[in-house]
């Protein structure tokens, strides 16, 4: 018996992995962080320091992080914090 090919609706990208409209919460600290650092971090400078640690992220990849326009992975997040020599928690904090 042969099927027909049943066209399926796409369902549009749910918000309610949002959090006040946003991706993540930690990209505002970490662009904070690393303009404090001294001397001030680059994206392209913490770029390297994660690539270094096995974490290829690009600038523009950091620039959507600090954004709040793209999520952030537990291991990204925990890697950020190393490369920015602060606390995971630090990061998360309001």
């Amino acid at each position: 018996m042969l099927r027909k090919n049943v066209s399926r609706k796409k369902t549009p990208l749910r918000n309610h992995n949002k959090v006040d409209g946003h991706w993540n919460c930690a990209g505002t600290r970490i662009r904070e962080l690393r303009l404090k650092a001294t001397p001030k971090i680059t994206q392209e400078d913490l770029a390297g320091r994660l690539a270094a640690q096995g974490i290829l992220l690009s600038r523009t990849a950091i620039a959507k992080i600090e954004s709040r326009s793209r999520v952030i992975s537990d291991f990204e997040l925990l890697a950020i914090a190393k490369a920015l020599k602060v606390p995971v928690e630090r990061l998360l904090a309001k």
